[in-house]
């Protein structure tokens, strides 16, 4: 019998800004913003917990945050800074597994079910983790979870920030799950929230309650997703060589729109929406595709392949109005947009590889189990 996989999933606490923070000692304690300028159409790259406190997130426009909070310290993002102390951190990953996979500068999974050390704890390399990234970045906290799936792991890393740990081990899985909220539930949206709460799901026990078939009909493709979640069918591995193909952002109207200098509004917000998530991912790419859907569902897309590769929301939208152009909105009534791109400017962004990796072919259900341990049972 194969031995059930043992996954830790890292996040950095308010990463950029804890980083400005610890390098300007002085801004501790204070609500403090990286990214735009809120004079201008910038967004919030991340915030401090300080900040957070007055309803501001990541991806929110500037302007908002600063209406939110006029006292709140404004900061450039310094992305060579951040990308020095993420390379810092995972040399501190590799230390006990060749299995990492970052999906961004603050946050990765570790499959340490075979770890470098020997040590049967997921739980404990997890601390470990947690008190050298700590000591070697100045003070830098970060909160995990452990858990024997990806998602389990993922979920569980968000439960007690900043600076925590959560364990949910296959014991626990099934009344976690049936608990769970299901705004928690990763491809959960505003839009497929209300969608499911009309459904009358509102938790996991809920969502285990539909046919497979039925989530499909009601959710398309997503609602075998949200089936096997559910019941424990996740099977993704780590992958060390994770290719990622494109990164796009898109809005679907209440209404259709014809009137194309509101289509170009809407683009510039998508395209300050993708410049955050680009940078967040350390991400430049050279294909720009604007894609379109008509009030008839016909949906089209229109690319632009540049020399220079793009991540700021300025040289996205140079290209986006011109493909614009070359559609039939304005003719016909549009009820989606979104840009994306791809093709990915260097190796390190297509194929992220981290550290020497083999894997291990583990399949698992959850166990019919009741246990109700807490968070820091050592697994």
């Amino acid at each position: 019998m194969q031995p059930i996989r043992k996954i830790i999933h890292i996040d950095m606490d308010a990463f950029y800004a804890s980083v400005e923070q610890r390098d300007r000692p002085e801004l501790k304690g204070k609500p403090v913003i990286v990214g735009g300028d809120p004079q201008s159409r910038g967004v919030v790259a991340a915030c401090s917990y300080e900040a957070r406190k007055f309803g501001i997130h990541s991806a929110m426009a500037s302007s908002t945050a600063y209406r939110l909070c006029p006292d709140a310290v404004f900061i450039r993002s310094r992305f060579d800074v951040y990308r020095a102390v993420s390379s810092q951190i995972r040399e501190i990953f590799c230390e006990y597994t060749d299995l990492v996979e970052p999906l961004s500068l603050d946050e990765a999974f570790l499959d340490v079910t075979e770890n470098y050390k020997g040590m049967p704890s997921a739980t404990l390399i997890a601390r470990e983790i947690k008190r050298k990234v700590y000591d070697r970045t100045g003070g830098l906290t970060s909160s995990a979870g452990v858990s024997f799936n990806k998602f389990l792991a993922k979920v569980a890393s968000d439960i007690n920030k900043p600076d925590g740990i959560t364990v949910i081990t296959p014991e626990m899985a099934d009344e976690f799950m049936n608990k769970l909220p299901i705004r928690k539930f990763f491809g959960v949206g505003k839009v497929t929230e209300e969608k499911m709460f009309s459904s009358g799901i509102k938790t996991g026990a809920d969502l285990k309650k539909f046919k497979k078939e039925k989530l499909i009909q009601l959710f398309g493709k997503s609602g075998s997703y949200f089936y096997d979640i559910a019941h424990g069918l996740d099977d993704r591995p780590v992958e060390p060589n994770r290719i990622r193909k494109s990164i796009g952002k898109e809005t679907t109207f209440s209404e259709d729109i014809n009137d194309t200098d509101q289509m170009i509004e809407v683009l510039e917000d998508i395209a300050a929406k993708l410049e955050n998530s680009l940078i967040k991912k350390d991400a430049k790419g050279r294909t720009i595709t604007l894609k379109m859907k008509y009030f008839d569902f016909q949906s089209i897309t229109r690319s632009i392949t540049i020399d220079e590769p793009a991540d700021s929301a300025s040289v996205i939208m140079k290209y986006v109005r011109p493909l614009l152009s070359k559609t039939e909105a304005g003719e016909k009534k549009v009820r989606l947009l979104g840009i994306s791109i791809s093709n990915f400017d260097d190796q390190e962004t297509n194929s992220v590889k981290v550290c020497k990796y083999r894997q291990l072919p583990l399949p698992f259900k959850f166990p019919n189990a009741k246990d109700t341990r807490n968070d820091f049972k050592l697994w």
